[in-house]
This record gives structure tokens, sequence and C-alpha cells, in this order.
């Protein structure tokens, strides 16, 4: 892309952040989250944010029955089509739907207060910031007026938080999309090539209730589930020893992050219900993975009388790794943020999961950037005071807008 044309696509980000950040606000005060995972009213106002910008949006409702079977209470997702003829089509694909507020906020989660050049509220970083980068990335672009080949779409959906399997996948499933190269959802300066797995396993474990006077009468499910812990616990240890070779990636981890069970304090409890998250490192085979998990579990209690344990799985994420294709779009994307943010933006990897695997395991190269401060920790991701520095904004929307350009704008157009 020439000089006069990044300059116009600059001008246009600076002259329209006003309106910009208003139209984030607007995101960011319907509230999203997920769970319970009821988004049909978010897509429904984002939809219409969309259409009064210029957009054709296409709304796409999943069926009922099969929200429900994904943990989801209501799904539409959008997708914006921009044609301007035979060539690449470029997805961008943001999520709507946030993971539930919490407590210890400053301001109002859903009133996306603007404080000393921040805008703070549930989903202002993730992922609603790249709604209003994407959409506004096409605007500058097209604005710039220069010839373009291909085909842009805007893809919005609704489910990130609990896996994507409405979102993107259904999308993919549907063939109601089939991009060349996508673009998916950021939170930082880096340009993110490959992330980790995740799998959660429920493990609930039966027993037999007693009085407390007399617990050889009974079967101890906590008893049972501590040995579990310990198990799954004791077992973490040596995860260390295994090294992802992804910049940005370590090692595997292992939390328990639920515990349930027990009738009353001078009962013995009959049940208990444990949820454990392990992060799965690309390296790393995940059925293999759960395999060794469930073998811990079941051998953790084989010898305790009376108890019963049942292991289901709730999720599985595979790893997001780089396909054939990848890499140019990433080093176009990292070349071009460095220039405009003034700072190197490298390529890397991150612990986390995404929906960018949904694209990139149908072998489309697929990479993560968007708008953020410099790291996800200070965009207090998945925290109180979420939060999005507004000058970031228009400077992510420039590198989308100028990468877009590379990949669909004519080379014979270009003017001298």
């Amino acid at each position: 892309m020439n000089l006069i044309t990044s300059r116009i696509i600059a001008q246009f980000t600076t002259t329209h952040a006003a309106a910009q950040q208003r139209f984030l606000a607007e995101l960011v005060s319907v509230p999203s989250d997920n769970p319970p995972g009821d988004c049909a009213p978010h897509s429904e106002r984002t939809a219409n944010l969309l259409e009064a910008l210029g957009f054709d949006v296409e709304c796409h409702p999943v069926p009922a029955e099969v929200c429900q079977a994904n943990g989801m209470t209501s799904v539409t997702n959008l997708i914006v089509r921009r044609h301007y003829g035979q060539g690449h089509t470029v997805a961008l694909n943001a999520h709507g739907d946030v993971v539930p507020p919490g407590e210890g906020w400053h301001h109002g989660p859903y009133d996306a207060t603007i404080q000393d050049g921040w805008m703070y509220g549930r989903g202002v970083a993730v992922s609603k910031s790249d709604i209003a980068t994407y959409a506004y990335a096409v605007l500058a672009l097209e604005h710039a007026g220069v010839p373009l080949t291909g085909n842009v779409e805007l893809h919005v959906t609704y489910d990130e938080e609990t896996g994507g399997n409405t979102g993107p996948r259904w999308l993919l499933d549907a063939g109601l999309t089939r991009p060349d190269y996508v673009i998916s959802a950021g939170f930082s300066y880096g340009v993110i090539t490959a992330h980790n797995g995740c799998i959660h396993l429920e493990i609930r474990i039966s027993g037999r209730s007693a009085h407390a006077a007399k617990p050889e009468t009974g079967a101890d499910a906590l008893e049972a589930a501590s040995r579990i812990m310990a198990a799954l616990y004791g077992n973490r240890w040596h995860y260390s020893s295994k090294k992802s070779t992804i910049e940005g990636i370590t090692s595997p981890t292992l939390v328990i992050g639920l515990v349930e069970g027990g009738i009353n304090t001078n009962v013995v409890p009959d049940r208990a219900v444990l949820r454990l998250d392990r992060r799965i490192i690309p390296e790393e085979n995940s059925a293999d993975m759960e395999a060794e998990l469930r073998e811990l579990v079941t051998s953790a209690v084989n010898d305790l009388p009376g108890i019963q344990v049942e292991t289901d799985r709730i999720l599985l994420a595979e790893p997001f790794i780089p396909v054939e294709g990848s890499k140019q779009l990433a080093m176009t994307l990292s070349r071009i943020a460095g220039e405009v943010f003034d700072c190197p933006v490298p390529c890397h990897g991150v612990p986390i999961y995404t929906d960018a695997r949904h694209y990139a395991s149908n072998g489309i190269p697929t990479v993560i950037y968007g708008a953020g401060p410099e790291t996800i920790e200070l965009a207090n991701a998945h925290r109180a005071n979420e939060r999005l520095r507004l000058a970031d904004l228009p400077k992510a929307t420039q590198v989308v807008a100028r990468t877009l350009g590379e990949l669909l704008i004519d080379p014979c157009s270009q003017m001298k």
C-alpha cells in the first residue's frame, strides 16, 4: 500500500474516532453475559448499529436445540459481506458474548465510562472493541477510494466464551462462509499465531449418606473427592517439564475451579462434583491427555467401597496451530502494526484459547489481532474494570485497514 493511501486511512480513523467510540459504547451498554448466553438481543442491537453505518447485515439464528446442546440460551450470528470483484475473501471475526462482570467494579460494567483516556466496561477489550475495529477498518479502506479486488466479510458471533461451536464452527459447518484468510479478535499489541487448547471435565462422585456419628456406615463422597484432587494436583508437578516451542506458550496447566458437595454438617456426604480446567499446549495430543486424566481419577478411588465416579467432558478446545499461509498474513500485520504504533509488534502464542482455532482447523490461514493495550493484563480482561485505551482503537483500525489493503488492492491501481 502506498503512502498516500495509508495517510487517507489514518485521516479517516482520526476524523471518525469519536463516532467509533460511540459505536463501541453502544455495544458495551447492552449486556451479553455468557453464561447465561442469551445473546440474541445484543445481536439485534449490533445489526442495527452496523446497518446505521451503511452495511447490509445477514442474521443467522442458531436453532434452539443446537443452542441448548452447547449451553447457550440464544444465538444469532451476523455476517456482513462486501464484494469488490474476483479475488480472495478475508473474514474478520469478533465475538459479542462476554464473561459475567463479577464484583469489584469502580464503574458500572455496562456504562462504558471514559476516564483518563480509557473506556471501562465488560467486553470493551474482549472483544466488542474489535467489532468496532473491523467495521471501521472496512469503512476506512473503502474511503481511500482505490480499486479493490476480492471480498471482505465481518463475522460477529456469540459463543466464544463457551467454545465457539454455535459461532464460527456453526457458520463454517453450515456452509455460510469459506474465507481464504481470517483475522480474529485480539486483545493486545501482539500478533497471535498460536494458542493453547483446553479441556473441561466434570467429575461426579456418588457415595452413601449416613449419620456423622456413624461415618463407617456411609460412603463419603467428599473423602473420595479429596483423593481425586490430591491425585490431579500431585500429577501437576511434571507439567513444567513439558515445554512448548512456541514463544508465549510455556507448559500445560491444571486447575480445579469448582467443588460442590455435601448435605449438612452432621451428614456423611453422598455426592460431590468437581470441575477441572486443563490447558493443552500445541505439542500435546488431547486424546492422550484426556485418557491420562480419566485414569488418574479412577485409580484414586478404586479401593473405596461404595464410591462411584462418572467423568464427562464439558468442553474440548483444540490448540490453535498455524497453517500454510498464516505466516505471511502474520508478518504483514506485524510490520504494519509496528509502523502505526511506532514500536515492535511481535508474533507469538498465548496460553488462552479463542475462536481462531475453528478457522485454522478448516485449513484457513488465521491470525489474531485487534485493539488492546500492550498486554492482556493491562486490559483487565475477564476481571473487574476491563478497559481499553481509546487512543489504541483508531490505531488498530488503521492496522487492519492497511492489512486488508495489501490483500485486496489491485496492485495495478496503485497511485505513483
